[in-house]
């Protein structure tokens, strides 16, 4: 197995990027949001996007360790794709790629805290129930971030809990989605 210098984890010279990264905010544009390719994003993004920039992040190396029973092999013989490995001294290249709320049909936009509430009490896809969502997700920053402060988080889970004992959907409740 080949031994990987400090070198290899440094960014490698490469030819003037184009203008400087700018964080999302800087757009003003608050639909924005930035998704990083590492992989088979970097040729071939599945998504309509308004900018893309070539770029690193540093503390992280890119390994061949994920199966892929799906895209690139089957559960007989499953394929290798690449994940991220935490790496203090690593550095990955790749793309990121700006999407904006009108080129994601997904995004819903700001809503009140009682509006998303609603409506995460109401629905249900293929994967459970929105709730369980919104729970698993606030028993995670619980337990594994306790120092971070997600203050919209905390605010549909009160509001979720305020709901939660008289919910019934009915036509009013949901028109507030």
């Amino acid at each position: 197995m080949k031994q990987e210098s400090a070198a290899q984890n440094t960014p490698p010279a490469s030819p003037p990027p184009s203008p400087p990264a700018q964080h999302p905010r800087d757009h003003g544009d608050p639909q924005a949001l930035w998704i990083f390719g590492y992989g088979s994003l970097v040729w071939r993004p599945d998504f309509a996007y308004s900018d893309s920039r070539v770029g690193f992040v540093r503390g992280y190396s890119r390994r061949f360790w994920q199966g892929d029973t799906f895209h690139r092999g089957s559960d007989k013989m499953p394929g290798r794709v690449v994940t991220l490995l935490e790496d203090h001294e690593g550095c990955t290249w790749g793309v990121a790629y700006q999407v904006r709320g009108e080129q994601n049909p997904g995004y819903l936009g700001p809503a009140p805290e009682e509006a998303i509430a609603t409506q995460i009490l109401a629905c249900r896809g293929f994967s459970g129930h929105n709730l369980e969502y919104l729970l698993r997700l606030a028993d995670f920053m619980q337990l594994c971030g306790p120092q971070a402060q997600d203050e919209h988080l905390a605010a549909i889970v009160d509001a979720v809990g305020t709901m939660l004992p008289c919910f019934c959907p009915t036509e009013q409740a949901l028109a507030l989605v």
